[in-house]
């Protein structure tokens, strides 16, 4: 029996942009891939890869500038209408209508792909089924949490059942019980209706699940095959470090990614930091590298596969890598290593409350900050930690309770307040009609600077975060986005930096280079509150509290929030998932109680 056709079929494929002065570049450059019909493929690549450029080309959106591209047995360029008839595309930002409610939305997208009346009710049953959304047809999209707006979407997307189904980053900015949510529908649509399902993503957990794994960098395909063969390219080059006791993860992994000529990666998990030698290191360059940290290899996974390909580009390209040396110019004046008991506290929240008419969205909630910690609030779709986040920066008065910031209570001195913090919000706030250096000057004048010092703070953070001045801000790639807002976020060089999801839809490697930055500003005296999906980002905190509902589930130091969650939680995913579950238990049984 012969295979089937491919889904989509690829030769020298190009596309080509204009940068902001005006250079062309080949966002595609020379491509060739085939996608087999029936499966899971994933795309993954660090910002600016290409990934959603191959994506808008497979759906007919983009029109190549060389190359042959076949979508279901179709050429795309000849045909993009008949390649649209048949396939699903689920974009980063999908369009729901706000306004509308659930039901709504999914009518106006049947009605805009000419689904008939006669298929829509089964169809609609299905995918409300499998969202669990079937108790919300009643309820606007602008109220559903960030996770059941993707879901939404997902189910808009597939009001027809399509050929082919196009998801581009689809849980960016959702938490990991949302996350397993769609992977859940997306597997059961792959096994019941044999669909093939083409995903970009930033998660390497998700690309592990894929039979096809296509790696691009700057427009190139650097590999492809499936996760176990991606895996093999890093067998031998792995190991675990268990740092002693009284050695926080994030200083020993800060020891290894500053030492790029011996170690490809190191990231904290579960307590212990992961990391990669490069293949000219030996152990015993390890040993004098950690010479107070037992260390142990183990076995490769896909993110390291994809961190030594993205390296190994990099390298070869002479560009260095792609990470931000931000770290090196992240201290205030004065700064230095610090820790993060020796003052009273900056942050001090005792009982708050928040509530919108008859719903509470922040209950009772009480905790301490000190100076130079890093303190990471944690919790799903509307847990009530944006809300609470959103009281911490002033931008939102409590209902009830005692909040002080920076020596401020927030209830009589909330202007002074704001003065002595950053804040980085969720999507990018900045001016998307201005270039960076225009945005940065405005934030300068909002923050008062002016004159030399203006200048000088600008040049710096520029500098820091290698940003280009004349770069338009609305096209930036998402990583560029986050830095150029951290870089505003920073001009004033504020006492506390509030950070909300700062690293939402960013590749592993800027992650990384992001956090390296974020300890850095720890240690010279800067305090940290961050709100974050990527559990392994909880690793970094000192402490971490984790919200559902407007409550308080746990708070303590990760190894004591995993100790809570019990046995099974080897990693701060597992512990996140088992913690909300269990307190979503105990909330539905004090109210069948009551």
């Amino acid at each position: 029996m012969s295979a089937p056709d491919p889904t989509v079929a690829i030769q020298g494929l190009i596309k080509r942009f204009d940068a902001p002065d005006g250079t062309p570049f080949d966002a595609v450059d020379a491509v060739s891939l085939t996608v087999r019909a029936g499966e899971l493929t994933a795309l993954v690549g660090p910002d600016g890869a290409g990934k959603t450029s191959l994506m808008r080309m497979m759906a007919g959106l983009l029109s190549p500038d060389a190359g042959t591209l076949s979508v279901l047995g179709i050429d795309v360029r000849a045909d993009p209408q008949s390649v649209q008839d048949r396939i699903s595309y689920m974009p980063q930002r999908f369009g729901l209508y706000e306004d509308l409610s659930v039901q709504e939305n999914l009518d106006l997208y049947a009605d805009l792909h000419g689904v008939p009346q006669a298929v829509r009710r089964e169809r609609f049953g299905r995918m409300l089924e499998m969202t669990d959304m079937a108790r919300f047809t009643a309820r606007p999209a602008g109220k559903l949490s960030g996770g059941m707006k993707q879901k939404l979407g997902l189910a808009c997307t597939l009001v027809r059942s399509p050929d082919l189904l196009l998801l581009d980053e689809p849980s960016v900015g959702v938490d990991p019980l949302s996350r397993r949510d769609l992977w859940k529908i997306i597997e059961q649509l792959i096994a019941d209706e044999r669909l093939s399902v083409i995903v970009s993503t930033a998660y390497m957990d998700e690309a592990e699940r894929c039979a096809q794994v296509f790696v691009l960098n700057r427009g190139r395909l650097l590999a492809e095959g499936s996760p176990e063969a991606l895996r093999r390219r890093a067998e031998g080059l792995t190991y675990v470090a268990e740092p002693v006791a009284g050695l926080p993860p994030r200083d020993v992994q800060a020891r290894l990614i500053d030492d790029p000529g011996s170690i490809v990666d190191a990231v904290p998990k579960g307590g212990r930091i992961w990391f990669i030698r490069r293949p000219e290191t030996d152990e015993a360059a390890l040993r004098a590298l950690l010479p107070d940290t037992r260390f142990a290899p183990r076995a490769p996974e896909l993110e390291d596969a994809f961190m030594l390909l993205l390296h190994a580009h990099e390298d070869g390209d002479g560009t260095g890598g792609t990470g931000t040396p931000a770290h090196e110019a992240a201290g205030r004046d004065g700064g230095g290593d610090i820790q993060a008991d020796d003052d009273a506290p900056v942050i001090v929240v005792r009982d708050l409350v928040r509530r919108f008419g008859d719903f509470t969205a922040v209950a009772s909630t009480s905790f301490d900050v000190h100076r130079g910690e890093i303190f990471g609030l944690l919790g799903p779709n509307g847990a009530g930690k944006t809300t609470t986040f959103r009281m911490l920066c002033g931008l939102l008065p409590a209902t009830s309770g005692h909040l002080e910031v920076a020596g401020r209570d927030l209830r009589t001195a909330r202007a002074q307040a704001r003065a002595r913090i950053g804040y980085v919000s969720q999507k990018f706030a900045l001016y998307a009609n201005l270039s960076v250096r225009e945005n940065l000057d405005f934030f300068a004048g909002a923050y008062g600077l002016s004159g030399a010092r203006a200048q000088d703070r600008i040049g710096a953070v520029i500098d820091q975060f290698q940003l280009d001045p004349r770069a338009p801000s609305g096209i930036l790639p998402t990583g560029y986005k986050q830095r150029l807002a951290m870089a505003a976020g920073l001009l004033h060089e504020p006492e506390i930096l509030f950070l909300d999801e700062p690293t939402s839809g960013i590749d592993p490697l800027a992650r990384r280079a992001f956090w390296r930055t974020i300890t850095a500003l720890a240690r010279s005296g800067v305090t940290i509150v961050v709100t974050t999906h990527f559990m392994e980002e909880a690793e970094y905190c000192d402490r971490i509290a984790i919200q559902d509902a407007g409550r308080m589930l746990a708070l303590g130091t990760p190894a004591e929030v995993r100790a809570q969650a019990g046995g099974d939680a080897a990693d701060m995913n597992a512990a996140f998932i088992a913690i909300v579950e269990q307190g979503r238990v105990d909330d539905r049984q004090d109210r069948h109680a009551a």
